[in-house]
């Protein structure tokens, strides 16, 4: 199973993670991941329908739990966690998950994406 994992501002469109996901270098994904309120958003609903994937929310704690491989002073300050979409990809899946891609982020910065592969589906 193949999870992209997404962080992203409250200005975020979804064209911002279009380009996240694109700068990735995947075209799909079985599910994407985020934050729990994030992943409740218009836009993240929007966009998951747009790729024609499922969406996992992740609690907040089970995001700081996760160790990862970039780190971002803005996933760290709102999140306690290196990246948010790092860790949303990799708890989606659970422990036999592994990262494919690390964070890429959007041309307008407002978004960021990592993608992980694991067993669960």
């Amino acid at each position: 199973m193949i999870v992209a994992g997404f962080g992203f501002s409250s200005d975020a469109t979804i064209d911002s993670l279009t380009s996240a996901f694109s700068e990735t270098g995947l075209s799909a994904a079985d599910a994407i991941a985020t934050a729990e309120d994030k992943s409740k958003t218009h836009v993240f609903i929007d966009f998951a329908k747009t790729i024609g994937a499922k969406i996992v929310s992740i609690d907040a704690s089970a995001l700081t739990r996760i160790k990862t491989h970039t780190q971002s002073q803005a996933s760290q300050t709102h999140r306690n966690t290196g990246s948010v979409a790092e860790a949303a990809a990799l708890a989606a899946l659970g422990n036999d998950a592994n990262l494919l891609v690390p964070r890429s982020i959007s041309n307008d910065r407002m978004a960021t994406c990592a993608i992980a592969q694991g067993p669960k589906s």
